[in-house]
């Protein structure tokens, strides 16, 4: 029995017989893994509370022939606690991490950067300060980043011309007129511009744009994402419907 120690955030949890838990976090230190936490269904299991998605949690392990196997859980930061009263922020945050699980395919595989990217961004969007789908917005982008798969958004994917006219996702980003495929968006300067002052963190200028320069990045951020992914993120839909009740209030 190996036994070793990190700290993670926690992506998502499922059950496994009648009183256990497999866990999937994202460590500092040795990646994604999965865990199985033994009887933290149990009504008055304190280590259960520990192992629930948004926590960032330092953990105790040992390893096994499938799953290692979780031994203790204390509590660095429980970032859920600032989403629950708040559902635009819990379903961005949701999105989040099902990005980071789906993004990082293969366990036990460093990803520093990523983990770093997911801690900041549940920090940004408990804070309050921008508004969760902005928040969202650039961490997709910057994800996308790390994983190489950033869009062009300053010249033509395809011939690096400066005059770009066009977004197309299936070239890698924008595109000049005589790259421009079929079928490419056309999206107002404003929103490429918010574009990319999320990509940089540019937060002056991405909260001082306007709501439909926001909407219009936020479908192309998504489908963007969505592609290189080669599945859906089902919790963009709960985004998406928020976005539009809240659309239609107001």
């Amino acid at each position: 029995m190996t036994l070793y120690r990190d700290e993670g955030i926690v992506l998502r949890t499922h059950k496994l017989g009648e009183a256990d838990r497999i866990v999937t976090v994202l460590t500092r230190r040795t990646g994604k893994i999965r865990g199985v936490a033994k009887g933290v269904r149990r009504t008055m299991s304190r280590f259960g509370a520990r192992l629930e998605p948004f926590t960032h949690v330092d953990l105790q392990l040992h390893t096994g022939r499938t799953l290692d196997v979780i031994t203790q859980a204390e509590t660095i930061r429980p970032y859920g606690e600032a989403f629950v009263a708040d559902y635009p922020r819990y379903t961005a945050g949701t999105a989040m991490l099902e990005t980071a699980d789906r993004l990082i395919m293969a366990e036990k595989e460093p990803a520093l950067r990523h983990f770093l990217l997911l801690v900041g961004g549940l920090r940004t969007l408990g804070s309050g300060e921008h508004e969760a789908r902005l928040v969202l917005d650039a961490y997709f982008l910057r994800s996308l980043a790390v994983a190489g798969y950033a869009p062009a958004l300053e010249e033509c994917a395809r011939c690096r011309a400066p005059s770009v006219r066009a977004f197309a996702i299936v070239a890698g980003g924008v595109v000049c007129g005589t790259c421009r495929p079929a079928g490419a968006a056309v999206p107002a300067g404003e929103t490429i511009a918010l574009m990319v002052a999320l990509l940089k963190g540019d937060w002056r200028s991405a909260d001082a744009s306007e709501g439909r320069h926001r909407a219009e990045c936020s479908g192309l951020v998504a489908a963007y994402l969505q592609w290189h992914l080669e599945h859906g993120i089902r919790s963009l839909r709960h985004v998406e419907r928020e976005r539009t009740e809240r659309e239609l209030t107001t």
